[in-house]
């Protein structure tokens, strides 16, 4: 569960900085980007986790590579998507 949450994180940091990279106008910088991301990418995973709409294999302490990829992808997206909402509320009410 841990080594999925870090997983998660990394996912999630690097997915916000790569959000931030494509759409400039909702970019936060890269400390915003990078957290933004990472509190998406665990935040968001962990909570899906808990609904039951991530297998619990997809979360498990084990270390093949599905579980790995799968932490780091999913963490990505949801650490992309978060920046991305941060950012464009950001940009709207400067």
């Amino acid at each position: 569960m841990l080594m999925s949450l870090i997983l998660q994180l990394i996912g999630g940091a690097v997915g916000g900085n790569a959000a931030g990279t494509l759409a400039k106008g909702s970019s936060l910088g890269t400390v915003g980007n990078t957290i933004a991301g990472a509190i998406g990418g665990g935040g968001i995973m962990q909570i899906l986790t808990m609904l039951g709409y991530i297998s619990n294999n997809a979360a498990s302490s084990s270390l093949d590579i599905g579980s790995i990829l799968s932490s780091l992808v999913g963490g990505g997206v949801a650490g992309g998507v978060v920046q991305m909402i941060v950012g464009m509320v950001k940009s709207r009410m400067a």
